[in-house]
């Protein structure tokens, strides 16, 4: 069965008419039960994450300040978030909601956390939407409690994955490959196992021959045991914080290949939505919904 991890929480944490679209995360498991790809049985609620776990990736003092609003105005303004008791209660639960899909990835072959993808998170800062890092945070947990010894994150959000590079940079265990925006945020990359800068304006007639070319030796040389997809769609053509080109079909065929690439090589893999910020929202969702899809599609 496809396990998605959904919370209340993680749309009502935000003033009303933030640029950050949270009403995705109450559209997209609507429409999914809507039109029958999934039922209430599908999804999970994860809760608040334990302070020990999230203190194995992210820097004690850092977390400290963060869980007693005393951030400075700069590190508050590098998150693009206005800070409340809501916000971090929101983010400790999509780490737990992440952790939880990697581990039902392990029983079903794939899960899911509506949110998540936190990827510009550093071990000692927020920025860019990303207080604290879902994906490091789960893959130091296959690391630490379940004994894993090759994890690789696939990051494919039109930004590049500068936190998690960060995290990982001297982990051997986990190998990051980020395919991004050349000119996009952030302006200072970070140094990925594998990065992949590409053009504005660049489609899936480009992008997808890139993504095959470099995913099938990584998993032919790296042999991961497990995969961290991050699956944002702010890719878009249409997107307002990307500069790529791909359309909604070209964001599904990308989905796609990943998936069934996992599937095939009997790969388990959690996967995030991360960013989306196309003007209609009914784009958004439709990219999103895409991944669920294929989900049931390629796994089910």
């Amino acid at each position: 069965m496809l396990k998605i991890a959904w919370q209340p929480c993680y749309k009502h944490s935000l003033p009303k008419g933030h640029r950050f679209p949270m009403e995705k995360y109450e559209l997209i498991p609507e429409q999914l039960m809507y039109e029958g790809t999934v039922s209430s049985e599908n999804f999970f609620a994860p809760e608040p994450l334990a302070e020990s776990i999230i203190l194995e990736t992210h820097c004690p003092v850092y977390w400290e300040k963060l869980k007693t609003g005393t951030l400075t105005p700069r590190q508050v303004r590098k998150t693009g978030f206005p800070m409340s008791p809501e916000l971090i209660q929101r983010e400790i639960t999509i780490l737990d909601g992440t952790i939880k899909t990697a581990l039902f990835a392990l029983e079903f072959g794939i899960a899911m956390n509506i949110a998540g993808g936190t990827h510009h998170a550093f071990t000692d800062r927020g920025e860019g939407f990303c207080l604290l890092n879902d994906i490091a945070v789960s893959a130091n947990f296959l690391l630490n409690h379940h004994h894993f010894s090759r994890i690789l994150v696939v990051d494919l959000d039109v930004h590049q994955g500068n936190g998690t590079a960060q995290i990982f940079e001297n982990e051997p265990r986990v190998f990051t490959f980020s395919i991004h925006g050349e000119k996009n945020y952030p302006l200072q990359k970070e140094k990925s196992d594998l990065d992949i800068p590409l053009a504005d304006g660049t489609n899936e007639n480009h992008y997808l021959p890139v993504l095959e070319r470099h995913l099938l030796p990584i998993l032919e040389d790296f042999q991961p045991e497990f995969i961290f997809f991050q699956a944002g769609v702010d890719v878009l053509a249409t997107d307002k914080l990307g500069r790529l080109g791909l359309s909604v079909a070209g964001c599904k065929a990308r989905d796609r290949f990943v998936l069934e690439t996992c599937q095939r090589n009997k790969i388990p893999v959690s996967v995030t939505m991360g960013g989306g910020y196309s003007p209609k929202i009914s784009t958004i969702i439709e990219a999103h919904s895409n991944t669920f899809r294929l989900a049931q599609e390629v796994f089910f």
